[in-house]
């Protein structure tokens, strides 16, 4: 089992590139928080099976990846419940450069977008804040990769990234199913 420090975006992007897999450690952090932000319910284990079919063309996940899908599945979890907002967007550190980072955060809203599109029916209705998320996001998900490095871009992708990651919160706040108590002590220590 990974302890929890290992999960930091280029932890998890040296485990999926060593064992061949072509995603983005964002992406599939953003799918997972999308899931839970819409609802989706700590007891199920279908998310493995959802990433699976994201990520490798349904043809399995090896080992190592599916454990750390599953150690992210929790970390998701652990912080999304967290009354200090510990949650965190798994993005590359800020000495990488503003377009990998950039890039990395248009992934992991298209992964949250994907991950809420999931989860949710059709006929789900949405207050105006998660409506005018997702209309956002839809706008995020398509940045330019185009960045220029400079105090006005960093500072558009710091708040850019703070957005994101509060909106996240909101979804979980309106859609989420947190586990009920009594399993809240077995399944997150």
């Amino acid at each position: 089992m990974a302890d929890s420090t290992t999960l930091d975006f280029p932890s998890v992007q040296a485990i999926l590139t060593s064992e061949g897999v072509e995603a983005h450690a964002a992406e599939i952090h953003g799918v997972l928080t999308g899931l839970i932000s819409a609802g989706f319910e700590f007891e199920s284990n279908d998310y493995i099976a959802m990433v699976n079919d994201m990520l490798n063309n349904a043809e399995g996940l090896p080992v190592s990846v599916k454990s750390l899908v599953k150690d992210m599945y929790s970390d998701i979890w652990q912080k999304i419940l967290d009354d200090s907002y510990s949650f965190q967007l798994m993005l590359p550190d800020d000495d990488d450069s503003i377009v990998e980072r950039g890039h990395a955060l248009g992934k992991w809203v298209q992964g949250f977008n994907l991950g809420f599109g999931l989860q949710q029916t059709k006929n789900a209705v949405f207050s105006e804040d998660v409506k005018e998320v997702l209309t956002d996001f839809g706008e995020i998900a398509n940045l330019s990769d185009e960045m220029e490095e400079n105090e006005d871009t960093e500072q558009a992708y710091f708040e850019i990234a703070e957005y994101v990651r509060i909106s996240a919160l909101l979804c979980f706040t309106e859609l989420g199913a947190p586990p009920a108590p009594q399993d809240k002590a077995e399944t997150l220590h």
